[in-house]
C-alpha cells in the first residue's frame, strides 16, 4: 500500500465521484482507478460500488475508510514534522494540564520529541479544569490534559487516554499502613484530607458521603505536595489517583466498593490548525499503551 493510493481513496470517498476526483489529486482517471484497484486487491475486496451518477462505499470500504484516514493524516504530519524541522520553525509546544495530573505521564513521550527536535521548546500551563479549557478557547495552549473538563463548548475534542482507579494513602506509621485492601468501615474514624485542586473531589467526597462516612471535619488541602506532608506527618489520610506519585515511606491500598475512577483525557480544538508538532504529540499519546502506567 502506497500513500498516494490512499490519497485517491480518500478523494472518492469524499467526492463520490471518480472523474471529479482525478481532477482533485491532479490525475488521470485511469491511473486513480488502477491506483484503486490496486487497492482492492490488496484488501481482498472491493472498495466502492462503481454506480452512477454517485460511486458509493462498499461495507469494507466502510470500515477500511477511518483507519486509512489515520494512516493518511499520520504521515502527512510526520511530513509536516520533517518540513518544519528542515526549515527550522519548530518553536513551542504550549501544553495545559490540570493540578492533579502529573507530568511524569507525559515525559517519557516528550522526550522522544525532544530528541529528535533540539529546537523544540515546551511550554507547561498550569490551572483548574475551567482554566484549561479557557487556555485551549484563547489558543494559549494546543493540548490539554485533565481528567474532566466540565465545558460544554462544541469545539472542545476529546480522546480519552486511560482510566484509572483512587487509592487509600497513609504513613508508614498509620494503623492501616501496609494493607493492600481497606475496607469503608475502616475510614469512619479517620480524618480526611480532600484534595480540592482535583477534579474529581468533589465526586469522591459524595462517594464517601453515602457511605456514612464523616468528611465535613476533614482538611482541604489546595496542592499535592501540602497533601504528602500531611499524610506523612498522620495529620490525616487522603484517596489519591494510581499515577499521582507517592514516596516510598507511604502506603498505598485499595478501597473496595468506593466509587471512585476517572478517566484521563487529551483534549483539543477542533478545526484550529495545529502546529507538526502538535500533531505529533497528539497522534503519540494517542497511540500510547497506558495499561502499565494506569495499573
Amino acid at each position: 500500500m502506497e500513500m498516494h493510493q490512499v490519497r485517491y481513496f480518500l478523494a472518492v470517498a469524499q467526492l463520490l465521484n471518480f472523474t471529479r476526483a482525478a481532477e482533485e489529486c491532479n490525475v488521470t482517471q485511469p491511473s486513480l482507478t488502477r491506483a484503486i484497484k490496486q487497492l482492492e486487491a490488496e484488501f481482498g475486496g472491493d472498495l466502492f460500488r462503481r454506480e452512477r451518477p454517485a460511486a458509493q462505499l462498499t461495507e469494507l470500504g466502510q470500515r477500511m475508510h477511518p483507519l486509512l484516514k489515520q494512516c493518511y493524516d499520520a504521515a502527512a504530519g510526520a511530513r509536516s514534522l520533517a518540513s518544519s524541522f528542515k526549515s527550522g520553525e519548530i518553536g513551542a509546544l504550549r501544553i495545559a494540564l490540570t493540578h492533579s495530573i502529573d507530568l511524569a505521564l507525559l515525559l517519557s513521550h516528550l522526550d522522544q520529541i525532544k530528541r529528535q527536535l533540539n529546537r523544540l521548546e515546551f511550554r507547561f500551563l498550569r490551572g483548574t479544569s475551567r482554566e484549561v479549557a479557557e487556555f485551549l478557547k484563547k489558543g494559549e495552549a494546543e493540548l490539554g490534559i485533565a481528567a474532566e473538563i466540565d465545558e460544554a463548548w462544541e469545539r472542545l475534542d476529546v480522546w480519552p487516554l486511560f482510566t484509572e482507579s483512587f487509592e487509600l494513602v497513609v504513613g508508614d506509621g498509620h494503623r492501616l499502613a501496609g494493607r493492600s485492601s481497606v475496607e469503608l468501615d475502616d475510614l469512619r474514624s479517620e480524618q480526611l484530607l480532600s484534595r480540592t485542586f482535583c477534579e474529581h473531589s468533589g465526586r469522591i467526597s459524595a462517594s464517601l458521603r453515602e457511605h456514612g462516612i464523616d468528611i465535613e471535619h476533614g482538611h482541604e488541602v489546595s496542592n499535592e505536595r501540602d497533601l504528602i506532608e500531611l499524610v506523612e506527618a498522620d495529620m490525616g489520610i487522603a484517596m489519591v489517583p494510581h499515577t499521582s506519585p507517592v514516596p516510598e515511606r507511604l502506603t498505598r491500598a485499595a478501597v473496595p466498593g468506593l466509587d471512585a475512577r476517572r478517566t484521563v483525557n487529551l483534549y483539543g480544538v477542533a478545526g484550529r490548525q495545529r502546529t507538526a508538532v502538535g500533531n505529533a504529540v497528539m497522534r503519540m499519546l494517542r497511540g500510547a499503551d497506558w495499561r502499565e502506567i494506569a495499573g
